[in-house]
């Protein structure tokens, strides 16, 4: 399984922006794999940050973004999408995308499979 992370760059304060992660690969399918985003800002240990449950219809979130983001998937495409909406100069990080077969393994940051990561740099 492949991930492929897109849609970073600089925002100010409040300011929004949607992070884009495509998957690929022989074994994946959207429906026997969860997907979701973590992030590592500079100096600190990589973060969960929301997962959706294989197939969608479920989603879980850290209590730092409840309410701000929202996590969504394309089931047809193998896609999935993070809205960040009301950004916080706290939410810089590069952010990473994930993908695994137990939903669990995403929000304790050792999924199976990690994209490469896209900065997101918010400006107060």
């Amino acid at each position: 399984v492949q991930l492929q992370a897109s849609g970073g760059g600089l925002v100010q304060a409040g300011g929004s922006l949607r992070l884009s992660c495509a998957a690929s690969g022989r074994t994946f399918s959207s429906y026997t794999y969860a997907m979701g985003w973590s992030r590592q800002a500079p100096g600190k240990e990589r973060e969960f940050v929301a997962v959706i449950k294989r197939g969608g219809g479920s989603e879980y979130y850290a209590d730092s973004v409840k309410g701000r983001f929202t996590i969504t998937r394309d089931n047809a495409k193998n896609m999935v999408y993070l809205q960040m909406d009301s950004l916080k100069p706290e939410d810089t990080a590069v952010y990473y995308c994930a993908a695994d077969q137990v939903q669990h393994n995403i929000v304790v940051v050792t999924p199976d499979c990690w994209g490469q990561g896209t900065l997101v740099t918010v400006s107060s």
